[in-house]
């Protein structure tokens, strides 16, 4: 070996040893079958003050706030609620027919909101949610070198990211669903068992009528 080459040798090592250990970057350390990467749930709350009166809330400010609702795409999930200094039952039942319209009731304990609000003013609150799983698509583990035999650093981000964009109302990501399947089952069940003691249609009972046709 000449001395140009033993010169040589300890740069030749440290490059092979960099290398080595460069391979080794990003490796997997999840080694549990529970993905990092969960649904985060997101809220936001929009506020609108409107005018009352004696009678509640006056025509011109019904239609103000059906509008804003509209504006507002008021939907499933969304949570309206009201405050009211005055705690009218007339203010607080327009407002339960208004957002009746979309299928929302009014909830209670309305959610504290900068400012004051004065008598003779109630605020509506929508609170909306979204669900996002931060971090996804994650590919910051690149090795093939898994010693640890653990879950890809992207593992669970195809399934979650689903999850949150399919819940219609993200805060059962949260707590889940109250129980209100009673009411669905009970409802159900009704119309099946209607269906099932109706007179069948060989004993003059419900029968399919075939939609008239005209002819050109």
């Amino acid at each position: 070996m000449t001395k140009t080459m033993l010169r040589a040798a300890p740069r030749i090592l440290a490059l092979s040893i960099g290398l080595a250990l460069s391979g080794c970057g990003g490796i997997p350390t999840n080694k549990s079958l529970e993905s990092i990467h969960q649904p985060v749930v997101e809220r936001t709350s929009y506020t609108l003050d409107v005018t009352t009166g004696p009678g509640g809330l006056s025509p011109t400010e019904q239609r103000r706030l059906s509008g804003w609702f509209d504006a507002m795409d008021l939907r499933y999930g969304d949570r309206v609620y009201v405050d009211d200094p005055l705690s009218s039952t007339d203010t607080r039942s327009a407002i339960e027919g208004l957002a009746g319209r979309h299928g929302l009731l009014v909830s209670e304990d309305a959610p504290v909101t900068p400012g004051y609000v004065n008598a003779g003013t109630a605020r509506i609150v929508v609170t909306r949610s979204k669900a996002v799983v931060p971090g996804c698509p994650d590919w910051s583990a690149r090795s093939d070198a898994n010693p640890l035999n653990a879950t890809s650093s992207n593992y669970g981000c195809a399934t979650n990211s689903n999850l949150a964009s399919m819940v219609a109302d993200p805060e059962h990501l949260l707590k889940g669903a109250e129980a209100k399947g009673n009411t669905v089952v009970m409802s159900s069940n009704k119309a099946i068992q209607a269906y099932r003691d109706a007179t069948q249609s060989g004993n003059g009972g419900t029968a399919v009528k075939a939609s008239a046709s005209t002819g050109n």
